[in-house]
C-alpha cells in the first residue's frame, strides 16, 4: 500500500513548482520521479489532481501517496569513485556532490552503492541489508566529502560500536548566511523528525534525542562565514538543523534555509565533511582521513 502524507506549504516556497516543492520535502527522490508520480494522480490538492507545473500558495495541503519500494537487484556499475584509503577492512571514499548514498524510489541507479558494488564485488558487509551493503553511516545527497565503507562484517561491527559511543571524529567545513557574533560556541540542542514534515528534522519536538554540535568560526565575509563543525553526536541533519535553529542556515540549503540562494547556480546545501577519524577495527590504531574541499567550495570561498 502507498504511504500517504499531506504537507501544509509555508509562505517561503510561494510560487515554487509543485515536482519542486516535493523534491525538496523528499530530498532523497528527484524531480523526474515526482513528475511520474504527479501525472499518475497520486499528488492531490482538496481531492484535485494536479500538474507538475502547478506553482503551490502558502496554505495549501499537498496530499502525496508514496508507493512502497520495491525488491529489486541493485546493479553494480562502473563509476567514478575518489577514494582516499582502502585495505582489505575499509574503503574510505571523497563522495561528491549531488550522488545519493544508497538506493531508494527514484534513485536505483547512480548511487555510491552501485558504485562500490563495483569495486568491490562482493567484499562488502551485509549487515544492513542488500539495499546498503556496506553502509555503516551516511552524508546527505548534497553534502560532499568523507565516507567509510566496511569489506566485512567484523569491520562493520566495530565501526557501528564507534559510532554508537560517539567516539568518531567527524569535522565538517560550511558556509553559512550570516555571521555568527561568536568566533566558537557548542550547540546542545536535541534533534527530532518535524511532526509536519516527514524528512525535515527540528529541535526539541517530541521523541527529540540529545544533540551537539560544536563550530568555529574560520573566516568572516559581508553577508556569509566559513565554519568549522565537529560533531560530538550523528543525528540526521544534525549540523543544518542546528545552524538553522541558531539563525544562520547553511548557504543554499534547500530544506532548512530560505527557498531562493542569494548566490546564483548552487544547488544543495554548503557542506563537507572533511575529517573522518576512528580506531581501525584490524590494527586498533586511530587513523584519520582528509578530504580535500571540491572544486566549487573553494571557488565559491574566493568569490566572497
Amino acid at each position: 500500500m502507498p504511504v500517504e502524507q499531506t504537507f501544509e506549504v509555508y509562505a517561503e516556497y510561494e510560487g515554487t513548482r509543485l515536482d519542486r516543492f516535493l523534491a525538496v520535502i523528499y530530498p532523497e527522490l528527484s524531480r523526474a520521479f515526482f513528475q511520474k508520480l504527479i501525472r499518475s494522480g497520486q499528488v492531490q490538492l482538496s481531492g484535485k489532481i494536479l500538474k507538475p507545473s502547478y506553482c503551490v500558495k502558502e496554505g495549501d495541503l499537498i496530499t502525496v501517496q508514496v508507493p512502497p519500494a520495491v525488491g529489486i537487484e541493485i546493479q553494480a556499475e562502473d563509476l567514478p569513485l575518489d577514494i582516499l584509503y582502502e585495505d582489505r577492512d575499509l574503503l574510505i571514499v571523497n563522495k561528491p556532490k549531488g550522488m545519493v548514498v544508497h538506493p531508494a524510489p527514484g534513485h536505483y541507479t547512480g548511487t555510491l552503492v552501485n558504485a562500490v558494488l563495483y569495486h568491490c564485488r562482493d567484499q562488502l558487509s551485509g549487515i544492513n541489508g542488500e539495499i546498503r551493503p556496506g553502509i555503516v553511516h551516511r552524508i546527505d545527497k548534497d553534502t560532499t566529502g568523507s565516507l567509510a565503507v566496511c569489506k566485512n562484517d567484523f569491520a562493520h561491527g566495530r565501526l557501528a560500536e564507534q559510532l554508537k559511543a560517539h567516539s568518531v571524529t567527524r569535522r565538517y567545513r560550511g558556509i553559512v548566511i550570516g555571521c555568527p557574533k561568536e568566533d566558537c560556541g557548542t550547540i546542545q540542542a536535541a534533534i527530532g523528525r518535524d511532526p509536519k514534515n516527514r524528512l525535515r528534522m527540528a529541535c526539541n519536538v517530541n521523541s527529540a534525542r540529545p544533540a551537539v554540535t560544536h563550530y568555529r568560526v574560520l573566516e568572516r565575509f559581508a553577508k556569509h562565514a566559513y565554519v568549522e563543525f565537529e560533531l560530538e553526536t550523528g543525528r540526521t541533519h544534525q549540523i543544518r538543523v542546528h545552524m538553522a535553529d541558531l539563525g544562520y542556515p547553511l548557504l543554499a540549503d534547500p530544506l532548512y534555509g530560505p527557498a531562493k540562494c542569494s548566490i546564483r547556480g548552487l544547488q544543495g546545501q554548503c557542506l563537507h565533511a572533511m575529517t573522518l577519524g576512528f580506531i581501525h577495527p584490524r590494527t586498533e590504531e586511530y587513523v584519520e582521513f582528509l578530504a580535500p574541499l571540491p572544486e566549487y567550495f573553494e571557488k565559491l570561498i574566493r568569490s566572497l
